[in-house]
C-alpha cells in the first residue's frame, strides 16, 4: 500500500481523493496556487506545498513543480485527478523517472490514446468499430478539405490533443470549413499546445455512452459497466446517470465487450474510460480518457466500489479485489454538475465567493467548499471562493435510487434544497432541466440540452427577485410606521403600499414593489400588478424562504439586492438621486471577466460594423468574443498574449464622420 500521496488537483476533485486517502490511512500532501491559499482542498493534508501563481500553466499545469513538491515532500506516488496535468505523458513519464509511482496508466498509454489519430487506428485493429474519419491528423486546410469531401457533409472538426469536447466543431458545408478549420487550430494550440484536427463523420443526434474499465498490470481488465452521458452542452457533459436508459441488453453486452477488448489490445492498466457515440444500435468509438472521470461517482453508487481506492491499490502493484462476473449494479445513480455560471448569458463562467453556501441531505455531494457558517465567511480556509483562473465546476450532487424515476425525484430535490447565495449558478437550469418531459421519459440525445427552451430561463424570475427582496424589508412589528399615526402614519402616506414600497433596476428597466399585508413569516407584494405571496426567514446575513412556493435566498448588498430564486440569481440596484437621464456610451469596449487574449480581429484603422469581433479573450476554459458596441473605428489597446482583468478597456470606438462632413 502506498504511504504518502501528493494530489496534484484542486477543487473538489482533490477533495475526493483526500477522503479515500484517509479512509485508508495514507498520508496526502495537498499543492496550491496563489489563488487557492485558502483553499477548503487543503484541510487534512499533511503538508501544503505552494506551487505557483494563480493561472494554472505557472502553478497546476507546472510539471516540474508538481514533482519537486512529491519529492520534497517525502511522497511515493503522485495522483493527478482529472483535468490540468491528468491526461499529460510527460507528467508520467516525469513522475517514473524521479522514482515515484504515478497513480493512472504509464505515459506510453496516455500518449498513445491522447493522440486521438492514433487511437483511432489502435481500437480499428483491436476490432473496435470506428466512425469514418481523417488517416492521420493535421492542421493543412487542403488535407482536412480532401478528407471531409471523401467523408461527406457534415463533419465535426476534433483537436487531436483536445479532451471535453474543447475546440470541436461541427461543419455542415464546404464554404464554412475554412473559418472553421482556422478557429479549432488556434483553440488547439492555445489550449494543447496542439493544432491538429481530425475530421469525422458528423452523426446528428447520437447518445454519448461511456463504459468504466480497469486493468491491474496483472493481466486482468475488468468493466464496471456504462454511463449515460448524453446530456451535454456544446460538448460539455452536464447530468451523467449509470446505468444508460433503456439500453437494449445486446448492445450493451456488444458494448462492454468493446471496451474490455480495446483495453486489453493496448495492455491498459489502472482506471479509464472508453467513449462511444451510439447512433439507433449502432455506437462508434470516439475516445479514451486515461484517468478518473468526473462523473465517476454514479459507477461507484451503482456498484458499491471506491474507484480511487482501487487506483491507489492497483497503483501500489495489488491486483483487482473481484473478477468481473462479481461486478454487478444495484438500482441507477444520477449526477448534476453545478457551475459558477450564467445560463441567461450563454452559459458565461461567473467566478466570485459565494456568501452563504448551504449544500443539501439525502443525496452525494462532491463540492469544492463546505456548508458556510450561519454568520456568512470569513477569510480562513474553506472561503467558497470561484477563481476565474480554472474551470468553474463548483460542485456535484449524486442521487442513488431503486429505479430512475426514483433518483430523479432525489436529485430535484436536492437541487432545491441547495443555497449557493451571492454567486451566480446554474442551478435553476439544471432543474428545469430534470423537469424536461423529453428528459424524465429518457429520450436522450447530445443535442437535447441545446434544443430545450422552456429549461433555459425561469419566466418570471425578476419579478419574483423584486417581491422578495421587497419582503426583506417587511417593517418590524414594533416600528412606529407599522401602524397608523395620523399624518404620519405609512398606511395614510401609502395606502396603495400600507407596509412600503421598493423601487429597483434589473433587466435594463425599473421595477416597482409594493408591500400590501404581512402575517407572521408571510408577506404579500405587488409587481406589475401581481400579488405574490412570500415566506421570509431570515438565518444570520441571509434571508430565505418561498416565493409561490419557489424556494429563494436573499442577501442585502451595498448597492441594492442579491436575490436567487429557482436556482436563478438576480441582482436589484436601488437607484440614487444622482441617477437619471439617457444612458450613452463612451465608446469603451471593456471584458467582463478575466482571461488571456487569444486573437486580435481588427488591424488598426479598421473600420467595423455593430457586432463585429474586436477581440478574442480566453476565460475559465471559454472563449469570450468581443464586440463592436457600434459602427466605428476601433482603437484596440490589448495584444494577443496578454492577459486582461475584469472591467478592463480592449479597445475605444471612434465614431466615423457622418456622411458629406467636411
Amino acid at each position: 500500500m502506498l504511504k504518502r500521496v501528493l494530489i496534484a488537483n484542486r477543487g473538489e476533485i482533490a477533495r475526493r481523493i483526500a477522503r479515500t486517502c484517509r479512509r485508508l490511512g495514507i498520508e496526502y500532501v495537498a499543492v496550491y496556487s496563489e489563488a487557492d491559499r485558502f483553499a477548503a482542498h487543503l484541510d487534512g493534508a499533511v503538508e501544503h506545498v505552494e506551487i505557483g501563481g494563480a493561472a494554472a500553466a505557472d502553478s497546476y499545469l507546472n510539471i516540474e513543480a508538481v514533482v519537486e513538491a512529491a519529492l520534497r515532500t517525502d511522497c511515493d506516488a503522485v495522483h493527478p485527478g482529472y483535468g490540468f496535468l491528468s491526461e499529460n505523458p510527460r507528467l508520467a513519464a516525469a513522475v517514473a523517472q524521479a522514482g515515484l509511482v504515478f497513480v493512472g496508466p504509464g505515459a506510453e498509454t496516455i500518449a498513445a490514446m491522447g493522440d486521438k489519430a492514433r487511437a483511432r487506428t489502435l481500437m480499428a485493429q483491436a476490432g473496435v468499430p470506428v466512425l469514418p474519419g481523417s488517416s492521420q491528423a493535421t492542421d493543412s486546410l487542403a488535407v482536412l478539405a480532401q478528407d471531409a469531401e471523401r467523408i461527406g457533409y457534415p463533419v465535426i472538426l476534433k483537436p487531436v490533443a483536445g479532451g471535453g469536447g474543447k475546440g470541436m466543431a461541427v461543419v455542415a458545408a464546404a464554404d464554412a470549413l475554412p473559418g472553421a478549420v482556422e478557429q479549432a487550430v488556434r483553440i488547439g494550440r492555445s489550449a494543447f499546445g496542439d493544432g491538429r484536427l481530425l475530421v469525422e463523420r458528423y452523426v446528428a443526434r447520437p447518445r454519448h455512452i461511456e463504459v468504466q474499465v480497469f486493468g491491474d498490470g496483472h493481466g486482468k481488465v475488468v468493466h464496471l459497466h456504462e454511463r449515460e452521458c448524453s446530456l451535454q452542452r456544446r460538448h460539455q457533459k452536464i447530468i451523467e446517470e449509470a446505468p444508460a436508459v433503456g439500453l437494449a441488453a445486446g448492445v450493451r453486452e456488444a458494448l462492454l465487450a468493446a471496451a474490455v477488448r480495446g483495453a486489453e489490445a493496448i495492455g491498459y492498466v489502472n482506471a479509464g474510460t472508453f467513449e462511444f457515440i451510439l447512433d439507433g444500435e449502432d455506437f462508434f468509438f470516439l475516445e479514451v480518457n486515461t484517468r478518473l472521470q468526473v462523473e465517476h461517482p454514479v459507477t461507484e453508487e451503482v456498484t458499491g466500489v471506491d474507484l480511487v481506492e482501487w487506483q491507489l491499490r492497483v497503483a501500489g502493484g495489488e491486483p483487482l479485489p473481484v473478477d468481473q462476473e462479481q461486478i454487478t449494479v444495484t438500482g441507477h445513480a444520477i449526477e448534476c454538475r453545478v457551475y459558477a455560471e450564467d445560463p441567461e448569458a450563454g452559459f458565461r463562467p461567473a467566478p466570485g465567493s459565494a456568501a452563504a453556501v448551504r449544500w443539501p441531505g439525502g443525496v452525494r455531494v462532491e463540492a469544492a467548499f463546505d456548508d458556510t457558517p450561519a454568520g456568512g465567511l470569513s477569510g480562513a480556509r474553506g472561503a467558497a471562493a470561484v477563481p476565474a483562473f480554472y474551470d468553474p465546476l463548483i460542485a456535484k450532487l449524486v442521487a442513488h435510487g431503486t429505479t430512475r424515476a426514483a433518483a430523479l425525484r432525489q436529485l430535484t430535490g436536492a437541487i432545491a434544497q441547495t443555497t449557493v447565495a451571492g454567486l451566480t449558478t446554474n442551478l435553476g437550469f439544471l432543474a428545469g432541466l430534470l423537469a424536461e418531459p423529453e428528459v424524465l421519459a429518457g429520450r436522450l440525445d447530445t443535442h437535447l440540452v441545446d434544443d430545450l427552451v422552456a429549461g433555459s430561463a425561469h419566466r418570471g424570475c425578476t419579478r419574483l427577485a423584486v417581491a422578495c427582496a421587497a419582503a426583506m424589508d417587511v417593517p418590524v412589528p414594533d416600528s412606529p410606521w407599522t401602524g397608523s399615526i395620523g399624518a404620519f402614519g405609512r398606511a395614510d402616506l401609502d395606502p396603495d403600499a400600507p407596509l412600503g414600497r421598493i423601487v429597483v433596476h434589473s433587466d435594463d428597466r425599473e421595477w416597482h414593489a409594493r408591500l400590501t399585508g404581512a402575517s407572521a413569516d408571510v408577506a404579500r407584494v405587488t409587481v406589475d400588478g401581481q400579488t405574490l405571496r412570500v415566506r421570509t426567514r431570515a438565518r444570520g446575513h441571509l434571508f430565505h424562504g418561498t416565493v409561490d412556493d419557489i424556494p429563494w435566498t436573499g442577501l442585502r448588498t451595498a448597492d441594492g439586492y442579491d436575490i436567487t430564486v429557482g436556482g436563478y440569481r438576480k441582482t436589484l440596484t436601488v437607484p440614487s438621486f444622482a441617477e437619471g437621464g439617457a444612458r450613452g456610451s463612451d465608446g469603451a469596449v471593456r471584458i467582463d471577466m478575466p482571461g488571456t487574449v487569444v486573437a486580435v480581429a481588427r488591424a488598426a484603422g479598421d473600420p467595423v460594423h455593430a457586432g463585429d469581433v474586436l477581440v478574442v479573450v480566453e476565460s475559465m476554459k471559454l472563449e469570450n468574443r468581443v464586440l463592436a458596441p457600434f459602427a466605428g473605428v476601433p482603437d484596440i489597446r490589448c495584444a494577443v498574449g496578454d492577459v486582461v482583468a475584469a472591467g478592463q478597456i480592449l479597445a475605444i470606438m471612434k465614431t466615423p464622420p457622418a456622411e458629406g462632413a467636411k
